[in-house]
C-alpha cells in the first residue's frame, strides 16, 4: 500500500497539469489566442461628426469580414471592437481605458486630431500598436513615435498641394483660412503658412469657428473682410456646409478648398448646391475607380457586407487601413507579438496595395508614413470629380 502523501501529491500533480492544460500560454501576446486577434477602434460613432467614424469603421470591418472569411491571418481570425468617443478629447481616456479593459493587441481606425492628441501619449505609454488614424495631423509622424502607424498622406501634403496649384497654376495671392478652433485646424492653418512661406507670403486673414459648433458667422466675417481671392476651409462636413452656404447666400463666392476630413459624400449632401465649386484634396483614389484592384475589391466587399451602404472616400480609407494592419500581422509569423507587429510593418516597403503604381506603402524603422499621394477633386454636379487642370476651376477674382 503506499502512503497516503504520495497519493496526495500524485493528485495534486494531475491537477496541476489539468490547470495548466485549462491556462493560455505563458507567452503568449495580450490579445492572442490560437483562434483570434482582438483590435480595437475609438472613433466618433455619435454625436456631430458621426458619420466620419461610422464610414472610417464600417470601411475597416468590410476588409476584416473579406480576411476573415478567407481564414484570417495565420490560421486567426480578427475580431474588431468599435467604442464611441464622439470626437470629443475629453471622453479620450474613457474610450482608451476601454481597450485596456478588453486587453486588445493593437488599435486603429481613430478619427480626428484633438482625440489624437490624447490617444498617442497613451498608446505610447501601454505599448500598444494603432494603425490607421483618420487625421494627416503631424504629431503622428514628427518625432517617430514607435507604436502610431499612420497610412494617409498628411495634411502638410495637402495644403502643400493646394498652394502650390492655387499660386503657380491660378495666379492667386491672396488666400485666407478658415478654421475649427483646436489642434485639427491648427495643423491644417500651419500647413497652409508652412506652404505660403515658399512664396514669401502668409495668409491675408484667418478666421475660426469652435468644434461641434455651426455657429460660423464671426470667423466667416472676418475672413470676408480681407476679400481673398481663395480660402482654406478647415472643419468636418456640417460647419463647412454651413459656411459655404452662408456665403453664397450673402452673394460672395470665393475658391473654397478643404482636406481629406471633411467627409466629401456627406459634406456634399449637406450643402446641396452649394458645394458645387468646392476644391477637396484626398488621401485614396476617388471610391469609383474600379480599374484599381483594391477599389474593386472595396466596392464588391462593401456591397456584400454592407448592401445599404454607399461608396465613400471615408469608408475606402477605413478598408485600405485595415489592408495594412492585416500585412503587418501577417509579417509578424504565427506568433505574433507586438513588437513583432511593429517590425513586420516596418518591413513594408514599396508594398503594392493594389492602388496603382503611385500609391504603394512605404514604412520604415525611421517612418511610419505609409502613403504620400493627394488626390485633387472638385465639386461638379453634386459628385467629386478629378482635376487635371486646375484652370477649369477658377472662380470669380482671378
Amino acid at each position: 500500500m503506499q502512503p497516503k502523501f504520495t497519493n496526495g501529491i500524485v493528485r495534486l500533480t494531475i491537477l496541476l497539469l489539468f490547470v495548466l492544460c485549462l491556462a493560455p500560454l505563458s507567452g503568449a501576446e495580450t490579445g492572442v489566442t490560437d483562434k483570434e486577434v482582438k483590435l480595437a477602434s475609438c472613433a466618433a460613432l455619435d454625436g456631430p461628426s458621426r458619420m466620419l467614424g461610422i464610414e472610417t469603421v464600417e470601411g475597416a470591418t468590410t476588409y476584416l469580414n473579406y480576411l476573415n472569411d478567407q481564414g484570417g491571418v495565420n490560421g486567426r481570425k480578427v475580431q474588431l471592437l468599435a467604442f464611441d468617443d464622439g470626437y470629443d478629447p475629453a471622453r479620450a481616456d474613457a474610450c482608451f481605458n476601454r481597450l485596456r479593459t478588453e486587453k486588445v493587441f493593437a488599435a486603429g481606425f481613430f478619427v480626428g486630431t484633438p482625440t489624437a492628441a490624447k490617444y498617442v501619449p497613451l498608446a505610447q505609454q501601454d505599448k500598444l500598436p494603432v494603425v490607421g488614424l483618420f487625421t494627416g495631423a503631424q504629431l503622428l509622424y514628427e518625432p517617430l513615435k514607435h507604436y502610431i502607424v499612420n497610412v494617409r498622406a498628411s495634411y502638410y501634403d495637402e495644403t502643400r498641394e493646394q498652394v502650390n496649384s492655387l499660386w503657380e497654376q491660378l495666379g492667386a495671392r491672396k488666400i485666407a483660412v478658415l478654421y475649427q478652433n483646436d489642434a485639427f485646424g491648427k495643423t491644417v492653418l500651419e500647413g497652409v503658412k508652412l506652404a505660403l512661406d515658399k512664396y514669401k507670403s502668409a495668409p491675408v486673414a484667418t478666421g475660426t469657428f469652435e468644434r461641434a459648433s455651426l455657429d460660423v458667422d464671426k470667423g466667416l466675417a472676418d475672413v470676408e473682410a480681407a476679400h481673398p481671392q481663395a480660402v482654406v476651409l478647415v472643419g468636418p462636413y456640417a460647419p463647412v456646409a454651413a459656411i459655404v452656404k452662408k456665403a453664397h447666400a450673402k452673394g460672395w463666392h470665393p475658391l473654397f478648398l478643404t482636406v481629406s476630413f471633411v467627409g466629401t459624400e456627406q459634406f456634399i449632401k449637406e450643402a446641396g448646391t452649394d458645394a458645387d465649386g468646392t476644391i477637396i484634396t484626398q488621401v485614396v483614389p476617388p471610391p469609383d475607380r474600379t480599374d484599381l484592384p483594391t477599389v474593386k475589391l472595396y466596392r464588391d466587399a462593401l456591397h456584400k457586407y454592407f448592401p445599404n451602404a454607399q461608396p465613400t472616400f471615408v469608408s475606402e480609407e477605413g478598408f485600405i487601413d485595415a489592408m495594412i494592419f492585416s500585412e503587418g500581422l501577417k509579417r509578424a509569423g504565427k506568433e505574433p507579438t507586438r513588437e513583432k507587429f511593429i517590425e513586420g510593418i516596418e518591413s513594408m516597403h514599396g508594398a503594392d496595395l493594389g492602388l496603382g503604381s503611385k500609391l504603394r506603402a512605404n514604412y520604415s524603422p525611421t517612418s511610419h508614413k505609409g502613403l504620400n499621394q493627394v488626390y485633387v477633386t472638385v465639386v461638379k454636379g453634386g459628385k467629386p470629380e478629378l482635376v487635371d487642370n486646375w484652370s477649369d476651376v477658377k472662380h470669380e477674382g482671378f
